[in-house]
């Protein structure tokens, strides 16, 4: 019955992808999106848009978060470029979460109608939209388990999306632009006062090097992406200097280079920097200089410590 379903919809998405049929994203059935073979065909899986559960159980472990250091204004202007629309989105998604995590009430307004201007650019704004009122409403209320699981359906929505239009390399870029903002909230929590255990959640290589295989798969024009380049580039060395042996994990000075590295590639994105500069590089180095070696505690897993296919 799938394989059946999955047959007729198929030349309807393709004639809707060329633009000689307008679909309606509703008129696909959700159960049909949901099904696992469906999904796979079209290339959007759980590794193509961010996990906002796994995130949030990240952000949880790494408890307290510096918020106000980390906070961003939200971008001036919608990028009408398509590769940095998608980055954007899934900067605006991270920034939903990270506010629910630190409990911002105030945040949420802005945070939800520049990801729906955002949205409605990239081609999600109608399911994102109507998500809208309820997160104001359980913002307004604080209820915040009621809201993180309005995000999740909320990027659940986007990820459908995907689907309809096939567009796996927004997906993509989705899930890389809610990556870095993660990692730049991991890094920071992580140091002042730097702690070993939050630091040993970063060193995660296969994470970096899924994202970079990834960037190596979009078209030759989006590789050509001044943006795409850069972040390329500079992942290829996060990449490097993540890889560790068994026994060690990161020192302060390394998670210090990691952090800015991270916050470059976030600027750029973005097109705004942080509200508060952060003091990175000017902490003092461990007295006796040598790098900490300990059993790395376990992986919490989600976005910042990664799940990649095997």
């Amino acid at each position: 019955m799938t394989r059946f379903l999955f047959s007729c919809l198929l030349p309807v998405v393709c004639l809707a992808c060329v633009g000689t049929l307008p679909v309606q994203a509703q008129e696909i059935p959700d159960e049909l999106l949901e099904d696992e073979h469906v999904r796979e065909e079209f290339g959007v899986n759980k590794f193509t848009t961010p996990s906002i559960r796994k995130i949030f159980k990240d952000l949880e472990t790494l408890r307290p978060l510096p918020y106000d250091e980390l906070k961003r204004p939200m971008p001036e202007e919608t990028p009408q470029d398509r590769t940095e629309l998608a980055l954007a989105v899934g900067l605006l998604l991270a920034d939903g979460f990270f506010a629910v995590e630190a409990e911002k009430v105030f945040d949420l307004e802005p945070v939800g109608r520049s990801l729906l201007n955002h949205a409605k650019v990239l081609g999600s704004g109608t399911r994102i939209s109507s998500h809208m009122k309820s997160m104001l409403e359980k913002g307004a209320s604080r209820e915040w388990d009621e809201l993180k699981l309005e995000l999740a359906r909320t990027q659940k929505d986007v990820e459908k999306e995907m689907v309809l239009i096939r567009d796996v390399d927004a997906a993509n870029l989705i899930s890389l632009g809610g990556w870095l903002r993660a990692f730049e909230i991991g890094c920071a929590a992580s140091l002042n006062p730097y702690d070993p255990e939050k630091a040993s959640t970063l060193a995660r290589p296969e994470v970096v090097e899924y994202f970079v295989l990834n960037l190596e798969t979009l078209p030759p024009a989006i590789q050509k992406n001044k943006t795409v380049e850069r972040i390329r580039k500079d992942l290829e060395v996060i990449q490097k200097k993540v890889d560790l042996p068994e026994q060690e994990i990161l020192s302060e000075e390394e998670v210090q280079e990691l952090r800015t590295m991270v916050e470059d590639l976030v600027d750029i994105t973005y097109g705004s920097e942080r509200l508060i500069v952060s003091n990175v590089g000017e902490s003092k180095p461990a007295e006796t200089g040598d790098k900490p070696v300990t059993v790395k505690p376990a992986a919490t897993g989600g976005v910042i410590s990664g799940e990649v296919p095997e």
